[in-house]
């Protein structure tokens, strides 16, 4: 059952008392009979796991994980890497063969 939290508008009391969601909301404060407002406070929820955030859900179009596109020239090869190298020299992880 929760705890609703009540102050009176007149001489200022306030405390808390645990009803029920069916208990009707009380209205005359029990010190000095004048008139009572309930008080809402923020609600303690804490949401644990995946699924409550708004990326979550996201079916492959996260650009988060994605890895970052190099930028090329407009035959679509970037020159880098691709085997395409006038300069570098190669080299073989064989040993060589002992006669």
């Amino acid at each position: 059952m929760p705890t609703y939290s009540y102050a009176c508008t007149e001489c200022d009391n306030r405390f808390d008392i645990v009803q029920s969601f069916s208990d009707d909301a009380l209205t005359v404060c029990p010190q000095c009979s004048g008139k009572l407002r309930k008080l809402f406070n923020s609600v303690g929820i804490v949401f644990k796991g995946s699924g409550f955030y708004r990326t979550d859900s996201r079916g492959g179009a996260s650009t988060a994980s994605e890895p970052a596109k190099s930028s090329s020239d407009s035959n679509g090869s970037s020159g880098i890497g691709d085997g395409s190298s006038s300069t570098g020299s190669s080299t073989s992880s064989a040993p060589a063969a002992a006669s």
